[in-house]
């Protein structure tokens, strides 16, 4: 387990695992103002305007791909974004949610 910081998320078809309810919470202590929603992970981000949301979609994009791990991803009220993430293949939460999270935060 441990810290995110090092981590790259694994291949989620066969390397990665459910966690458990004790490591969520070990993992969501790492990452700041990441709301735990039923089997998913969600933040929301505010932006001076529509550009800076976009520029910072387009900087998830990129981490995303880097890392072979995908959020769902929403644009609203013009300047405000929506990052929430669950590993699709398990119905949950793996390490690799918190790491790309954790990652995003560094943006």
């Amino acid at each position: 387990m441990g810290n995110l910081e090092n981590k790259k998320c694994r291949a989620c078809e066969g390397e990665a695992d459910l966690l458990s309810k004790e490591s969520i919470q070990n993992f969501i202590s790492q990452i700041k103002e990441w709301n735990l929603n039923k089997n998913k992970i969600e933040k929301n981000f505010e932006f001076k305007n529509f550009k800076e949301a976009l520029d910072f979609v387009n900087k998830v994009g990129e981490i995303a791909e880097s890392e072979g791990h995908h959020p769902d991803i929403k644009i609203f009220d013009w300047n405000k974004v929506k990052i929430s993430t669950h590993t699709h293949s398990l119905g949950g939460l793996s390490e690799n949610d918190f790491i790309l999270a954790f990652k995003i935060d560094k943006i």
